[in-house]
């Protein structure tokens, strides 16, 4: 049941991811596997789930021995030592409440293993979409670096025909200097975000992480059903945490009943030489029959009342997280709207920028170039391209949020 509620939460988080899905899921389930926080829960439940086997149990049995150090005399001769048991046994159904209340308890924490999970899926998809972030930046500031080379290339040739200034050059080589410092950065980044992303993947840092190369906002993704939010395991933990209160209360009367105790006592009787009587020296074998009463059974009733504030807590404790995860979805939906829209505008910007950048080439020709205008419109086709990439990892990464509420 784990296994395939952990496989329907991949697909859905995987849905709107194209040409990485593959590469993505591979990472997350070696997430799953190697995760200590998916272990620590997991072995969390598993104690909780065995203590139902440790309830179920009866109390101990009593047993007694006892010595005469003075020999009470009786009619058929004197006791020299006494041996009993006694065991109490609950009210009908106590075990029973007792197994129920630990499973309930055990319920709930499997939800912990279900929320730490989604959670992980959130923390390592988003690292792999900063990555992406990343090496897209880098490789469009290399393809920037190779284009004002070519500017270069034309400025030199321009100046030795005097249609351009040694300064023009000069600019076109600081402009480079400064994208190639910029991809430096970039590189370092992406070996700090590298060894986050392994080490969510509990594995050495220096393991290299392979990213695909293009990421695409899909054209339809209007479809949210966001009433399964009401089914997200940080709610369902609450819903059997208030059932585990119920089955607590269950309990708790059970245990302000009665206990009955049934015992035996053997008392050993020593034979009376000096009298010839019928059951002389024989041993005596009582059977007993004990009840526990809780005359004061204030406890139970403070318990009662405990058990009733404590559902009212956890019912108020679920409102407040339900207005939470239902603000971050709305954030998340927003957020990801917007970026759509930005990349899309961004999309109209670079193309028209790209045409203006091609009207400058064609002046080339005619003598009457402007590498002022050039290094403009390469900064703005820069500008537009890394605002694409952050926009789509923007995308992503509220989708990722947004999969992390409304997955069931």
């Amino acid at each position: 049941m784990k296994n395939l509620k952990t496989a329907f939460i991949l697909s859905v988080l995987l849905i709107t991811v194209n040409t990485n899905a593959q590469q993505l899921e591979t990472l997350l389930k070696e997430a799953f596997n190697n995760s200590p926080t998916i272990q620590k829960f997991e072995l969390q439940y598993k104690i909780k789930a065995e203590k139902a086997n440790e309830v179920n149990t009866l109390p101990n049995t009593e047993f007694g021995l006892g010595y005469f150090v003075s020999e009470p005399e009786t009619r058929t001769g004197a006791q020299r030592f006494k041996i009993s048991a006694k065991q109490m046994l609950p009210w009908f159904g106590s075990i029973t409440a007792r197994e129920n209340y630990a499973n309930s308890l055990a319920d709930a924490s499997f939800e912990d293993i279900v929320i730490a999970k989604r959670k992980l899926i959130v923390a390592v998809s988003q690292s792999y979409y900063n990555l992406y972030e990343n090496k897209a930046k880098q490789q469009v500031l290399i393809e920037n670096i190779e284009l004002l080379k070519n500017y270069e290339t034309m400025a030199l040739t321009s100046v030795e025909v005097n249609k351009a200034s040694a300064v023009d050059v000069l600019r076109l080589q600081m402009r480079q200097n400064e994208l190639d410092k910029l991809k430096q950065l970039l590189h370092q980044k992406y070996i700090a975000e590298q060894t986050t992303l392994n080490k969510l993947l509990n594995r050495d840092k220096a393991i290299e992480v392979r990213i695909e190369n293009n990421l695409e906002i899909p054209a339809d993704d209007s479809f949210l059903n966001t009433n399964s939010l009401e089914l997200h395991p940080e709610l369902l933990k609450y819903e059997k945490l208030y059932n585990a209160v119920e089955k607590s209360e269950l309990l708790n009367q059970k245990e302000s009943n009665p206990l009955i105790g049934f015992g035996l006592d053997y008392v050993n009787v020593e034979e009376r030489p000096d009298i010839t009587i019928s059951d002389n020296g024989k041993d005596i074998l009582m059977p007993m029959v004990s009840v526990s009463i809780p005359i004061f059974n204030k406890k139970y009733k403070s318990k009662s009342k405990q058990n009733n504030l404590q559902q009212l807590e956890i019912k108020n404790e679920k409102q407040e997280r339900y207005n939470k995860l239902q603000s971050l979805l709305d954030a998340a939906i927003n957020e990801r709207i917007s970026a759509k829209i930005s990349y899309n505008i961004q999309a109209k910007n670079l193309k028209q920028a790209e045409n203006a950048e091609d009207i400058l080439i064609s002046n080339y020709e005619t003598g009457t170039i402007d590498f002022n205008d050039v290094l403009d419109i390469q900064e703005l086709q820069l500008k537009f391209q890394i605002n694409q990439i952050e926009s789509v990892k923007n995308y992503y990464n509220q989708s990722t949020i947004i999969n992390y509420l409304i997955s069931n």
